[in-house]
């Protein structure tokens, strides 16, 4: 079988997500910035003696959601680096998913016999947030997908149309 990195499919699904990770990363560093420079001009205009109100709260403010967005960039950016280098050795699996829950997923690999007392469908929740994300996932129901564990208890999957990889992580059962 050949590496799941090997699929043009694959790649440009990958160079999307790490497209989205650049994004954040350079929104947030923009944000952190444009906070800085207007915490310097309220500085300069208190030391001339004008307040303008709200100006230290919009300071805060910028710089605390820019580094929410440079810490969820870089840390989706560093995922992406990591599925990359999985997925040049890791074959898709192909299998069926089934939704079951908000941002659970079950996968039932080619061949799943829910019968079967041995053979059991791999349980994932969601990584991502994202609210188009999950729904994206979610209209995957019964769909057929790719599949593939990309670390200790990580996986990567994709379809036809998503356009862009998705990660989740095994759920762990309670016992």
């Amino acid at each position: 079988m050949h590496p799941a990195g090997d699929d043009p499919e694959t790649r440009t699904s990958l160079t999307a997500y790490q497209a989205g990770a650049i994004r954040w990363l350079a929104g947030g560093a923009i944000a952190v910035v444009l906070g800085v420079l207007l915490g310097v001009a309220a500085v300069a205009l208190a030391g001339n003696g004008r307040r303008v109100p709200g100006l230290g709260l919009a300071v805060v403010v910028l710089v605390f959601v820019g580094i929410v967005g440079v810490v969820a960039g870089a840390g989706a950016l560093a995922r992406a680096i990591r599925w990359r280098r999985a997925l040049a050795v890791t074959p898709w699996r192909v299998g069926r998913l089934r939704i079951s829950g908000p941002a659970v997923l079950a996968f039932e690999p080619v061949g799943y016999d829910e019968l079967d007392p041995v053979d059991r469908r791999v349980m994932l929740r969601l990584l991502s947030t994202a609210v188009w994300r999950t729904r994206a996932v979610q209209r995957l129901d019964g769909a057929e997908v790719l599949a593939t564990e990309v670390g200790r208890g990580q996986w990567v999957l994709t379809a036809d149309g998503l356009g862009t990889v998705v990660g989740a992580r095994v759920v762990r059962r309670r016992t």
